[in-house]
């Protein structure tokens, strides 16, 4: 069994879309090499649910694979925004898989805290982060949920940033002292 985090954004469907609809097409998908892990789906492999332009973006939740070599009706339809005038009933371009609703995690793991975590350190989350569909290893999964199942940790100072300087105290025009008088000799 495989193991595998996707992306979408929460506005055009969420881990509580998901929820709601139980099982859902992953359509949508243009680019090759996301469709190419698709294609390597089997029924039954673990998903990381994760959230995409959002604020913050993370892992937010965890689906698994119902149905794989699904064809992607998007592609058909002139309307759509995943449209392709070169993809034919008779020879479609692009499939996809069923994703099924497992759980919502305990809390979002953002990706912030992705990127802090040693252990994740390979993931290629942080390398082809534009790629909506992509392998995920078992101990990068283990991980994932292990600090979804903790507290979250207080948000990081960003690095390189000074503390701002304290502003001056505006100046306050002081008295001119009086001339000592000058001693008659």
């Amino acid at each position: 069994m495989a193991r595998w985090l996707m992306k979408t954004e929460p506005e055009t469907f969420s881990i509580a879309d998901l929820a709601r609809v139980k099982i859902e097409p992953w359509t949508g998908v243009r680019n090759p090499m996301a469709r190419n892990f698709m294609r390597q789906m089997t029924v039954g492999d673990d998903v990381l649910f994760y959230h995409s332009s959002a604020t913050p973006s993370g892992v937010v939740g965890l689906a698994r694979v119902a149905k794989t070599g699904v064809v992607d009706a998007t592609q058909f339809d002139p309307q759509s925004p995943y449209y392709d005038p070169k993809s034919t009933p008779d020879q479609p371009r692009w499939d996809c898989v069923d994703v099924e609703y497992v759980a919502e995690l305990p809390r979002l793991v953002s990706l912030a805290e992705l990127r802090g975590e040693r252990a994740l350190a390979g993931m290629m989350l942080f390398t082809w982060s534009r790629l909506s569909v992509m392998p995920v290893g078992d101990a990068q999964f283990r991980t994932i949920i292990e600090l979804a199942n903790r507290p979250a940790a207080p948000p990081a100072k960003p690095a390189g940033r000074r503390r701002a300087a304290a502003k001056p105290k505006p100046k306050t025009a002081k008295p001119k002292p009086k001339p000592k008088p000058k001693r008659r000799r």
